[in-house]
């Protein structure tokens, strides 16, 4: 970059999968645009997670449509530094004009003239349209609740990298979504004592009748729910990959040595409060599990498809002793708890995008990406236009939806009228003659 301002139509904010998918298909419609990384393309992908991550879904279905994982079994789950060479290869292959290693620093409106000007690390940038694709995961949250305790190794699950970089010592997992499970199965394995804090969540097999559940969402038209049904805002959903994918199951996990227990509600003199609701959030990840199985079922039968009964599915551990009798407290120094991960998301963090595209609480108003504030586009955003989009191919289908928006728009202001296209003409014949 130089210290000339540089023009382009589109500018796409993020180099992560949403800004390799949006780069492609702006690409495909002969949009000029440039996409600027902070660090390196799909970086979240190689250091924003833990060491043994693996994609949550098969390499046959967590991918893009126009490459497949030449080195991954269709049926396994790519290591996360796998994925991230995925998508810079991807990029490689249309060429994607993307710019690592500038932070955009501000975007605002111009005055009395179309577009907007955008600050960056490197210069200044006029653009016609912004799409910010920094997706969901931009700020860790750790809850107010979080102790003043020196004594306590506190990290969010973003920072967690693998057991040894904790002390020695039992350690408390607030949150049981997928990040959440994962990383108190791989404490346990490591030898730790592990208390984890199980709150509302949906628990789908990992496979059921030899099919993913991913296919099984698929073929039941869940992918396509366009709006999380009301009072689900809250509820995680409880699915890995790891040791090459294996449905999760709670007691399970308790009867290897565990300890569940409720929401996580307060902390006070060195000790934690949970809620009694152990039971009823295991209750309904039971239900939600039970339900795809049921509906599975039935899709097999109506359909006449020759998959193999798995009678096994239905069974289950019986009630651990720490799920019979929750804890209602414990002391964390007694219990000898010395570290405690909070796995309990994310927020959005657009605070370079200054234009009115949010609501009162800061979060983007779009309608399926297109947001209020005409030029201003959202990739990557769970929910964005369907159930599907929080995934690497619901993303590329988003993608392809706004800038199939962002040509529209273009052929809207390309028009001209009678009066123009004569006055254009005459300036042509004009050049000619001069020529």
């Amino acid at each position: 970059m130089t210290t000339e301002i540089i023009k382009t139509d589109t500018l796409v904010v993020g180099a992560g999968q949403a800004g390799v998918a949006m780069s492609e298909h702006l690409s495909k419609l002969g949009v000029p645009h440039l996409v600027l990384e902070r660090s390196r393309i799909a970086e979240r992908w190689r250091t924003g997670r833990w060491d043994s991550l693996v994609a949550n879904g098969p390499a046959w279905h967590d991918r893009f449509p126009g490459m497949e994982f030449d080195d991954v079994d269709p049926d396994g789950f790519a290591h996360k530094e796998r994925v991230a060479d995925y998508f810079e290869a991807y990029a490689k292959k249309f060429n994607a004009p993307i710019r690592t290693g500038v932070d955009v620093k501000s975007v605002v409106r111009n005055v009395g003239r179309p577009g907007f000007t955008v600050e960056t690390s490197e210069g200044v940038i006029e653009a016609a349209r912004v799409v910010a694709a920094t997706g969901p995961f931009q700020r860790p949250v750790i809850p107010a609740i979080a102790p003043k305790d020196e004594r306590l190794l506190q990290i969010h699950s973003a920072d967690y990298r693998n057991p040894q970089q904790l002390p020695t010592g039992a350690v408390l997992v607030v949150g049981a979504g997928s990040s959440g499970v994962q990383i108190a199965d791989e404490l346990q394995r490591s030898g730790k004592q592990v208390y984890l804090s199980v709150g509302a969540h949906d628990r789908p097999p990992r496979a059921y009748r030899n099919r993913d559940f991913c296919w099984w969402l698929g073929v039941l038209g869940e992918w396509d729910q366009a709006a999380m049904k009301p009072g689900r805002e809250h509820v995680t959903i409880a699915v890995s990959g790891a040791h090459g994918g294996r449905t999760i199951d709670f007691r399970g996990l308790a009867h290897r040595g565990m300890t569940l227990v409720g929401v996580t509600e307060s902390f006070s003199d060195g000790v934690v409060t949970f809620k009694q609701d152990l039971r009823d959030n295991l209750k309904r990840g039971d239900e939600n599990y039970l339900a795809l199985l049921d509906a599975a079922d039935a899709y097999i039968e109506r359909n006449g498809l020759d998959l193999p009964l798995e009678p096994e599915a239905r069974e289950t551990y019986p009630d651990p002793e720490c799920v019979k009798n929750p804890l209602a407290d414990l002391d964390l120094a007694a219990a000898d708890i010395t570290s405690i991960i909070w796995a309990t998301g994310f927020a959005v963090d657009y605070s370079w995008l200054k234009v009115a595209a949010f609501d009162d609480n800061g979060k983007p108003q779009h309608q399926r990406g297109v947001s209020s504030e005409s030029g201003v586009y959202f990739l990557g955003l769970p929910w964005q236009s369907r159930r599907g989009s929080s995934f690497i191919w619901g993303v590329w289908h988003d993608a392809k939806h706004v800038a199939d928006h962002i040509a529209t728009q273009r052929k809207y202001l390309a028009y001209r009228d009678a009066e123009q296209r004569e006055a254009a003409l005459h300036n042509n014949a004009v050049d000619t003659v001069d020529a």
